[in-house]
């Protein structure tokens, strides 16, 4: 949780470097967080609303992390938009997101696992 409430508290940090860890405990966390509201929404019935104004809340911290753990592996965020692309681009996004990031400094910093 510590890793989902840090990632929040950097709501628009698109510079640095993410580790694996922290990008896949804030995925995980956000998704628990998503199926619950699921269940809650279907349970009084109000559609997808509240399930809905929490991905909004989070589509910040989302691209903010994403783009941070790109930078990890050495590669731009603007290669976010590979998102965009219908089954490669996630293929891809989900590649380099499981991949361990570059030992040393790089140029958006240097390495978080130091």
């Amino acid at each position: 949780m510590n890793w989902y409430l840090k990632v929040l508290k950097q709501y628009v940090d698109f510079n640095g470097r993410a580790r694996r860890q922290e990008f896949w405990m804030f995925v995980l966390f956000n998704m628990i967080i998503g199926v619950v509201l699921s269940v809650i929404d279907s349970v009084i019935g109000t559609g997808s609303l509240i399930g809905g104004l929490y991905s909004l809340a989070v589509l910040l911290p989302s691209l903010g992390v994403s783009v941070r753990r790109l930078h990890d592996i050495g590669k731009s965020g603007w290669n976010c938009l590979w998102a965009f692309l219908p089954i490669v681009g996630a293929i891809l996004l989900l590649v380099w997101c499981a991949k361990d990031g570059q030992p040393g400094d790089n140029q958006w910093g240097p390495n978080p696992k130091a």
